[in-house]
């Protein structure tokens, strides 16, 4: 039986904390909110987006991603997408907003059954256009190539991993050729920042297009030697 149905049939239990009588319990939810705020990896690769995230990766936040992305706790996309909202409001202020999801690679899409990411989008920009931001989810990004599992790779080397992963989808080039008029503060969105690489790299792949992604906003940050606050796939 899958995790997610197990969620329906079951009593649930808090993704962060284990505690029984919630899907999150509220202190976990606290956690899992954070406190929206710029956290830039050290050292940053050349182009990357400001990053801001709702928390650390550590603890329930971590626990709850992990639950999310990889053992089929589908249900937790609301509340998680409810910090990733929190953040992208703090992170724009009073302005529209054109998320743009970084895309899971196929054999990920494959083994999860979804696309996390962009779920999380949609769901943040529903979050955002309740509370009154104009708001749309922009699909832009596509794999040019298949990189390498990123787990255990250094910063150089998962720069050098993703250089020119990416391109702009097809279906976008018409958009950003002729009628792209900028309308909105354009925010690329992830799950984990870790050294910034795969955000550098889907910044640069929208500059070629033309576009440019001034702001990025993920979930958690993981915590690094050498600087003050901010994975899996970055």
């Amino acid at each position: 039986m899958t995790t997610a149905l197990l969620d329906l049939v079951l009593p649930p239990r808090c993704a962060g904390c284990d505690a029984p009588g919630a899907l999150v319990c509220p202190a976990c939810s606290a956690e899992l909110r954070g406190e929206p705020a710029c956290r830039m990896p050290v050292p940053a690769p050349p182009g990357l987006p400001e990053c801001w995230s709702a928390s650390d990766y550590a603890g329930a936040a971590r626990r709850a991603i992990i639950s999310y992305k990889e053992r089929g706790r589908t249900a937790l996309a609301r509340p998680l997408a409810g910090a990733l909202a929190l953040t992208a409001g703090t992170a724009v202020g009073a302005h529209p907003v054109v998320l743009v999801p970084v895309p899971s690679a196929r054999p990920a899409l494959r083994r999860r059954g979804h696309d996390p990411v962009t779920r999380l989008a949609e769901l943040a920009a529903g979050y955002l256009r309740t509370a009154g931001w104009p708001v749309i989810v922009a699909g832009m990004l596509a794999h040019r190539r298949r990189p390498a599992d990123q787990a255990g790779l250094s910063s150089l080397q998962r720069a050098e991993n993703l250089a020119l992963a990416y391109r702009v989808s097809p279906r976008w080039g018409d958009v950003l050729a002729g009628s792209w008029d900028g309308a909105g503060v354009v925010v690329l969105v992830d799950d984990v920042v870790t050294t910034g690489a795969t955000l550098a790299e889907a910044a640069r792949a929208l500059r070629a297009a033309g576009v440019q992604a001034p702001l990025a906003v993920t979930l958690a940050a993981t915590r690094r030697r050498g600087r003050t606050g901010n994975g899996d796939g970055e």
